[in-house]
């Protein structure tokens, strides 16, 4: 790779990171080709662009990038995959899909919403996360609950006081 091809390839990933506000960096090396394409086709149906990259031009990438990466940088050792997402569960929930049938991919760490988490052992955590639509319906929900039960009550009196006339 010539250093005009790295430039390209770092202006890349800057630009990606920029408009990234979920980022998981995994290895997904030793799967063989059928479980890395299968891995990249639910990547594929959920949104999730994944990319192997190299260390070096993603910590390049990272150093440039306006976004505080903290101790993301020191994950990057061996084989990674980035996967960039809109749902802040979703990279997680296809990891922790695809380790029922094998021990790869594993969770380097993640960049998700301004906040850095690093190491195999958040990925349930982070499975568990809620949307942000999620977390907005349970959100109507708890409002509409005691408008129902008021609307609710309000018509069994109604009926109630209806029933008692007649």
């Amino acid at each position: 790779m010539t250093r005009e091809e790295k430039s390209i390839a770092i202006g890349d990933l800057t630009a990606q990171l920029a408009g990234a506000n979920i980022v998981y960096l995994a290895d997904i090396s030793g799967l063989n080709a059928e479980t890395t394409s299968n891995l990249r086709r639910a990547c594929f149906k959920a949104g999730i662009k994944l990319e192997v990259v190299k260390n070096t031009l993603l910590e390049k990438a990272m150093e440039a990038s306006d976004k505080e990466f903290g101790e993301l940088p020191s994950t990057l050792k061996g084989n990674t995959s980035i996967m960039i997402s809109d749902l802040a569960n979703g990279p997680a929930k296809i990891i922790k899909e695809f380790r029922k049938k094998s021990d790869k991919p594993v969770l380097k760490g993640a960049f998700i919403n301004d906040e850095i988490y690093i190491g195999d052992n958040l990925l349930d955590s982070l499975a568990s996360l809620k949307s942000k639509e999620e977390v907005i319906g349970e959100i109507i929900g708890l409002l509409q609950s005691p408008a129902q039960r008021i609307i609710s009550a309000l018509l069994n009196n109604a009926e109630t006081k209806g029933e008692a006339a007649e």
